[in-house]
């Protein structure tokens, strides 16, 4: 089932995954941590050969039998939450029931294919291995698996293509850090939050998805998040049993959002918009261009036009500022665009490609550790002005 964002609304994946689909993947920059745990309360990452969550009665209504009984048996064989794996084939398929290209045959316009869309050519990359459908003999580098013991190995075909997800999601860590892993899957946060919504909505028997930050609670999608993807930290954490919904204020911001991860790794380029190279404020002048919002060119015009915004009300799509080279507090000279979790697209510098980087900790890139403010840029500024940032 794919929805679009209408006004304002909870994205699931909504306008970003019609843009978006599924996407090479890109850094796992993990922040809050979506942990499963039994009602939610002192939770720890995911044990090896841990319980099962229930299948609830959502699950039994909407998951055609054959998904339903994949999802369990490959989410025991290679424990991984099954509820995740249903979540994934849920946001890219409906469970297989999708009629868009690459679903049934062929590929999505970026190279995935099959229920799970797992990249099998172009953008996406080979992480299937092998031809989409090869013989069950024929050894590959990348997750096809013949899961269900016909003669070939197939992307459409829901059993392989389930567990090939599941050795997808076990590559980057996803028992001890499901967000993570579901963030590698597709680099949206959006998506994550829509997957673990749809885990959340199919798990039963006692089991939750809970947004957690351990020792700490459930943390806002806009505060501060670590690095790194391999994993929660150790000791307790307290859920709140409920997952929280990013919520985005308008369609233009999925646009912009979708637009800026299009120009993940293209270089840096001083006064670039694009569509070869782009500036740091080149980047989200023409991402929210694409959503049909013109703000000012640069970084500093930005700060002085826009709408400010404080840090506990930070919503992806809001920029956030930087002093910068080129700039200063009053004025700053850089500039990102906010997705989540104390993450954001940047255009860094020359040498350094469009990124997703953390902002505002002492682990965040020299010049994003000390952020200056937030901005929200729709129905504020007009285009013009010189390069910079």
């Amino acid at each position: 089932m794919n929805r679009r964002v209408a006004g304002p609304s909870v994205v699931g994946v909504a306008a970003l995954l019609l843009l978006a689909l599924l996407a090479v993947p890109m850094l796992v920059i993990g922040g809050t941590s979506m942990l499963f745990a039994g009602s939610g309360a002192n939770c720890s990452p995911a044990p090896a050969q841990s319980a099962q969550p229930g299948v609830s009665t959502e699950a039994q209504n909407s998951i055609p039998a054959n998904y339903l009984l994949w999802y369990r048996k490959v989410g025991k064989q290679y424990d991984v939450p099954w509820t995740i794996l249903a979540g994934i084939g849920k946001v890219e398929s409906d469970h297989g029931r999708s009629t868009l290209p690459g679903v049934l045959s062929g590929a999505n316009p970026y190279g995935a294919a099959g229920p799970m869309q797992i990249g099998i050519e172009g953008a996406a990359g080979n992480q299937w291995g092998g031809k989409p459908i090869h013989p069950a003999s024929e050894k590959v580098n990348g997750v096809a698996t013949d899961e269900d013991g016909k003669s070939t190995v197939s992307v459409y075909d829901p059993a392989d293509a389930i567990a090939g997800a599941a050795r997808y999601l076990i590559e980057y860590g996803v028992q001890s850090d499901p967000s993570g892993a579901i963030f590698a899957y597709n680099h949206l946060q959006s998506y994550v939050q829509d997957v673990l919504s749809w885990a959340s909505a199919y798990a039963s028997g006692g089991y939750t998805v809970s947004a957690v930050t351990p020792g700490s609670g459930s943390a806002p999608s806009g505060g501060s998040g670590g690095s790194g993807g391999s994993g929660g930290s150790g000791g307790s954490c307290t859920g709140t049993g409920q997952l929280t919904d990013v919520v985005v204020p308008n369609a233009a911001v999925g646009t912009a959002i979708s637009f800026a991860e299009d120009q993940l790794g293209k270089p840096y380029q001083w006064g670039g918009t694009g569509p070869d190279a782009f500036d740091c404020s080149g980047l989200v002048m023409m991402a929210y261009r694409a959503g049909g919002v013109y703000i000012a060119r640069t970084s500093q015009q930005q700060w002085a036009t826009e709408q400010r915004v404080p840090a506990s009300l930070v919503r992806p799509g809001d920029l956030v500022f930087f002093a910068g080279g080129d700039g200063t507090p009053t004025a700053p000279g850089h500039v990102g665009l906010v997705i989540g979790n104390g993450q954001m697209i940047e255009a860094y510098a020359t040498g350094f490609p469009v990124r997703i980087s953390t902002y505002g900790t002492p682990t965040s890139p020299p010049g994003d550790q000390k952020v200056v403010g937030f901005t929200q840029p729709w129905g504020h500024g007009q285009p013009g002005g010189q390069p910079g940032g």
